[in-house]
Parts: C-alpha cells; sequence; structure tokens
C-alpha cells in the first residue's frame, strides 16, 4: 500500500503469502458470526490485503449476499484474484481514507488489522466508511493492542530496541501498536447503538514453535527493524546480531508471547 503519502510498513514481494498464511479462517468465522454477519447480507471488507478473509465472509453470506473486497495494493488484490475469486466476490483497488460513495451502501463493514497502519487518521477512517453503511448496518473492527511486545524471556538488550523499534513505528511510519484499545470509543463517539466488545488472544505462543508463526514473527520483527534505521549499538554485529539474538529467543521453548485481540461492533444509528 503505497498511494498518498501513505507508506505501508510491511510492504515486500512476501507480503501476500505472509498476509494468506497468517490468517486463521476458523478464527474469522467465529469472529464474524460474533458480530452479526448473516446470509444475504452485502459485505464490505475493507484492507482485505491477500483475500482469504475476503473468501471467508463470502462463504458467510452465501449465495444470496455478496464480498466487496478493499484495499490499496494492485498486487494484493492480484494475488486475492488469483488464490480467492468467487463469483459473489468483487475486488477494487481504493485508498479507504478517500471518497467511498460510488461502492454503494453495504449491511456489514469488516475492517480487520487495518487501523493499526493509521495512528493519526484511525478515528477519521471509521467515520468515512460509515458514510457506506445502511442505518441499522453493523459495523465491526478489529485490531491488537501492545502488538509484538508482549513477551516474556527477552534479554534487558533485546526488549529496549523492540520498544524502541515499535516507538520509531509510532512516530515515523505512523503505526500504532496500541489501536486496539481504542476501538470502542470510535464506535461511540460516532453513535453507535447496541455495541459489543470481546478480547481474547491472538498471539499465543509457548513451547513448540508452529513453521507458520515463525515466519509471521521474523518477517514482522525483520521489517520493522530495518525500517527503523536502529543501528543497535548494543551488537557487536549491528542488526544481524539484533535478529539473530531474536530468532534464538523466538526458537527457545521456554519463550511466552501473546497479543490481545480486541474486537468491536456495533449497529448504525438510524438517525445518523
Amino acid at each position: 500500500m503505497s498511494q498518498q503519502g501513505h507508506r505501508y510498513l510491511m510492504e515486500s514481494d512476501e507480503e501476500s503469502v505472509r498476509l494468506d498464511l497468517k490468517t486463521d479462517t476458523d478464527a474469522v468465522e467465529k469472529q464474524a458470526l460474533w458480530a452479526g454477519i448473516e446470509p444475504g447480507m452485502r459485505v464490505a471488507d475493507l484492507g482485505c490485503g491477500a483475500g482469504k478473509t475476503t473468501f471467508v465472509l463470502n462463504n458467510l453470506v452465501g449465495p444470496a449476499g455478496s464480498v466487496v473486497g478493499i484495499d490499496m495494493s494492485q498486487q494484493r488484490l492480484d494475488y486475492a484474484g488469483s488464490h480467492y475469486s468467487h463469483a459473489g466476490i468483487e475486488y477494487i483497488c481504493k485508498d479507504i481514507r478517500g471518497p467511498l460513495n460510488d461502492l454503494g451502501m453495504f449491511d456489514f463493514v469488516w475492517v480487520r488489522f487495518v487501523l493499526e497502519y493509521y495512528r493519526r487518521e484511525s478515528f477519521d477512517i471509521v467515520k468515512n466508511i460509515s458514510k457506506i453503511l445502511k442505518p441499522g448496518g453493523i459495523l465491526c473492527l478489529i485490531d491488537l493492542d501492545c502488538n509484538c511486545l508482549r513477551h516474556f524471556g527477552l534479554s534487558e538488550r533485546l526488549e529496549k530496541y523492540l520498544i524502541e523499534i515499535m516507538k520509531i513505528m509510532e512516530n515515523k511510519y505512523n503505526f500504532d501498536p496500541y489501536v486496539g484499545i481504542k476501538l470502542y470509543s470510535f464506535l461511540y463517539d460516532l453513535g453507535y447503538q447496541d455495541i459489543a466488545v470481546d478480547v481474547t488472544p491472538h498471539t499465543l505462543i509457548y513451547g513448540e514453535l508452529k513453521e507458520t508463526d515463525n515466519f509471521n514473527w521474523t518477517k514482522k520483527v525483520e521489517m520493522a527493524a530495518k525500517a527503523s534505521g536502529c543501528r543497535f549499538q548494543d551488537y557487536e554485529d549491528g542488526y544481524e546480531g539484533f535478529f539473530k539474538e531474536f530468532t534464538d529467543f523466538f526458537a527457545d521453548f521456554r519463550r511466552f508471547t501473546y497479543t490481545p485481540l480486541i474486537s468491536g461492533r456495533g449497529l448504525k444509528s438510524f438517525s445518523k
């Protein structure tokens, strides 16, 4: 995603694959059903990425429903079209910060792992996307809290640099590791009704490391560390020394890592 001054932090040739591998279809289905998705709905999947989630949502609305997957990256949409196409799915390249009225109106709007990349604009984005939701329709916001920061077993210097990297991500790349805790207030301030919130572990890693978790986490840390510009002066080998210590830590069965996932959903007021 790199349009109109926005640089997607995780951009790489492997990003579509990373998004695909890390998406748990059972978790997506459970979250969408909790939020209130039903057969026959017209759904907008904003920030659809590699399309795997879009495909799950389409299965839930069935042949009487439809899903529009929207993303800023044409590369990601090309991947989605080749891996997750279906008669009920349409993929559109669009910036969710801009006008969306040409998309029509939706019964259900889904925003998962998107707002974390827009620290300064996140509330304005939610306000903007609310315009394409029908009165009485459902808005579901899902994101992380303390992203990449909750580990036990880190050395003092490794913990110091992970915190420093995330602070740089906030200031330099507009990334928000704490956006999950803000989702309820977004819905409340915009007048949504029947708001519900759920908190579950998104990441829960201990003992033997799964290959998908290893790929996802090492890629996230690699991309963020390189983008940060940190010199890693506490390491003789600089970045290489830091990254080796992290991968050694992550491969250790004693390591404990978790990230809270916060979901919020509300019904759009008929008076809005």
